[in-house]
């Protein structure tokens, strides 16, 4: 009976320690798709922009109340989910030409690190994987919200990160010379994450 009581003790203290080091501040929240898109722009023939979105993202980010460094996101991207307003551009998209999705039907970005970047905006760090090809890049991140509860009691929070890559760095390579020798399609891609996301039960 003594032997029980000090476990009891042991476990109730450890859980206490835990609680008080910020472990249990950590909440996992899981990507809401239905609200969630990744969005994109390109220059079109050096003169004008095209404009789309992946639609289906999904994920998690294990948030930590306490010590923001102890955060974690880890986003995937459906391509074949992309949407340009034109089918016959999406399906180039989707070729072997730009996106491969046959071959590398996701893209994926793991945090390594993230950081404050000042009242309301974060620095995230990590490593972004289109085509089998991982590059590290930095999230400009306004958020994340206040949580909210929904209609269903759910706690709800968003964010939007933004940033930009060369294509050409992940082997996203496809382009058209024109006559007076500029190219169809730029290299540099903005691209602009609104994400939204619901908290999970521990």
């Amino acid at each position: 009976m003594k032997t029980l009581f000090t476990r009891f003790v042991f476990v109730a203290a450890m859980l206490a320690i835990l609680t008080a080091s910020g472990v249990a501040a950590t909440a996992p929240w899981r990507i809401d798709p239905q609200h969630t898109a990744a969005q994109f722009s390109v220059r079109h023939l050096a003169i004008s922009t095209v404009r789309g979105q992946f639609s289906n993202v999904k994920g998690t980010v294990q948030w930590d109340d306490e010590d923001i460094t102890k955060s974690t996101v880890d986003i995937s991207i459906d391509v074949n989910s992309v949407d340009t307003r034109e089918p016959k551009r999406d399906a180039h998209l989707k070729s072997a030409d730009f996106f491969d999705a046959a071959k590398y039907p996701e893209m994926t970005f793991k945090s390594k690190k993230i950081e404050k970047a000042a009242d309301g905006k974060l620095k995230v760090t990590g490593d972004l994987t289109i085509r089998g090809t991982t590059r590290e890049v930095i999230l400009d991140v306004d958020g994340p919200t206040n949580p909210i509860k929904d209609m269903q009691g759910m706690q709800r929070a968003a964010l939007t990160a933004t940033t930009k890559i060369n294509r050409q760095d992940y082997g996203v390579k496809w382009n058209a010379t024109m006559d007076n020798g500029g190219v169809v399609v730029g290299d540099e891609i903005s691209i602009v994450i609104d994400l939204e996301m619901i908290k999970q039960a521990k």
